[in-house]
């Protein structure tokens, strides 16, 4: 009998262990592919916030919008029904107005600057905009240089755009943009993209080269344009309920692995657009690389004339001038 009771003893106790230390399993989804850009970026997380507390937390990705597109995750995260997205800035100024500013046409010089301006402290009074919307916002990402691809004609200037059916992020102000530039612009969801070209319910669609081949839209898309008309920054979101929750020290993790991730996300970028031409063109794509854009951004006068009303002169200048 003391036996019995010794060994019920142990097994309890063994069992109340394995309960306080379980093992906590976290959600995260990107709508592109695992190889990716993207991908680069949650499996980095994942995989240093695993290290980091000895797997005491996991992250389990999902990839290709199983779980939805990005509005979908979007309020998953919101809602705390999912802990961890990973989202282009497409949906996010439809939860978070004050990040439309980044994503006005021809705002940045190049990515390098950029880049400065996310890491530096007007990104960081951006991600804090997230907070009251139930947001964590945990570090800034990039999809990359925004190009236009199109099964119509070759697009040498903005009159070639004229009249083709493109799809455009869920974001008002890529609609706004784009339809200065005489797109018909159709707003999608992501994940809907690929059949909608192959269908020829939309004649093209705009990305960054590392969605571009991610998605496989040469398959589906027979040119592309340089156009480098948008930096499209993206972003590792969390539930703030559920950040809030964690200990001091597990905060600072994830925030040191977002980073991690970031960085990891970045190099992905800078080798797909270092070799993104060659490779579509190897694909079967005709590649238009040399755009006057100051033929776009002439062409778009009356829409930036508005996007100063909207952002405030003062506020685009801060950031076309920052160094």
């Amino acid at each position: 009998m003391k036996l019995s009771k010794l060994m019920l003893g142990l097994s309890l106790a063994v069992g109340l262990m394995t309960t306080a230390t379980a093992q906590i399993v976290m959600r995260n989804a990107i709508s592109v592919a695992q190889n990716s850009h993207a991908g680069e970026a949650v499996d980095t997380l994942a995989r240093e916030v695993e290290k980091r507390t000895n797997g005491r937390i996991v992250i389990k990705n999902f990839y290709s919008g199983s779980l939805g597109g990005e509005r979908e995750v979007m309020e998953a995260v919101q809602l705390g029904t999912q802990e961890l997205g990973h989202n282009s800035t497409g949906p996010v100024p439809n939860f978070v107005p004050e990040t439309a500013i980044l994503d006005v046409p021809f705002l940045f010089r190049d990515k390098a600057h950029a880049r400065a301006v996310l890491d530096g402290p007007i990104g960081q009074e951006l991600l804090a905009k997230f907070e009251p919307k139930g947001f964590k916002a945990l570090a800034w990402t990039e999809n990359g240089v925004r190009h236009m691809t199109n099964n119509k004609r070759s697009v040498n200037g903005p009159d070639d755009l004229k009249g083709l059916k493109m799809r455009t992020m869920e974001n008002p102000v890529h609609v706004a943009a784009y339809k200065g530039l005489g797109i018909v612009t159709t707003p999608m969801a992501f994940p809907e993209v690929f059949t909608a070209l192959q269908t020829g319910t939309i004649d093209g669609q705009e990305n960054p080269l590392s969605v571009i081949m991610a998605a496989n839209f040469d398959q589906v898309q027979k040119h592309i344009t340089l156009t480098g008309h948008v930096y499209s920054p993206s972003v590792f979101l969390m539930n703030k309920a559920v950040f809030d929750k964690l200990s001091k020290a597990d905060q600072q993790i994830f925030l040191d692995a977002a980073k991690e991730g970031a960085k990891a996300n970045r190099a992905r970028v800078d080798k797909d657009d270092a070799g993104g031409v060659a490779e579509l063109r190897k694909r079967g794509m005709t590649v238009i690389e040399n755009v006057d854009k100051a033929k776009f951004i002439a062409t778009m006068g009356p829409v930036n004339a508005e996007f100063e009303k909207r952002f405030g002169k003062a506020n685009l200048d801060r950031i076309r001038n920052y160094k």
